[in-house]
């Protein structure tokens, strides 16, 4: 299945987009996973938001791209996170179609800057094959193990 990929600042995002994306990120985190956090949370509004849309324009896959220094002076990198597939689309390779359009995107925003995520340790192989080494020791965050990963500049996706 092509993925129509769009990559807009928040204040460009219709109100139909916002819904689509916060629905996605909640039936993915909160029900699926069973994380129970407050998932808008503030940062939205300084973020570049990530979408794959399919044929009959929905959204199948989401990322959101953090500037530099949003989260403080401590995250000198643009950071890719709120990463996420429709269970739709999923098992059909559309996973790393969306991280390597996202990686693109932040060359594109941030040129010469490399990328932080903090992954899903189960995934810390999948994200290994895109260019990410570990940067950190795994820990907790909302029930579930992470591992902060970092991508250098220039690397091939």
């Amino acid at each position: 299945m092509a993925m129509r990929w769009h990559c807009e600042r928040f204040e460009a995002l219709s109100a139909s987009a916002l819904y689509a994306l916060l629905s996605l990120r909640s039936q993915v985190f909160v029900l699926e996973q069973r994380c129970v956090y407050l998932d808008p949370d503030g940062l939205d509004p300084q973020c570049w938001h990530l979408q794959g849309r399919g044929a009959q324009d929905e959204l199948q896959a989401y990322a959101r791209l953090l500037p530099p220094l949003l989260k403080g002076p401590q995250q000198t990198l643009p950071m890719i996170g709120r990463v996420v597939t429709a269970s739709s689309a999923r098992g059909a390779g559309q996973g790393r179609a969306l991280m390597q359009q996202a990686i693109a995107e932040c060359a594109r925003l941030w040129p010469g800057l490399g990328i932080d995520i903090g992954a899903q340790a189960h995934l810390q192989g999948f994200y290994a094959s895109l260019g990410f080494v570990p940067s950190s020791a795994p820990y907790d965050e909302d029930g579930i193990a992470h591992i902060d990963m970092r991508r250098a500049a220039g690397d091939p996706a």
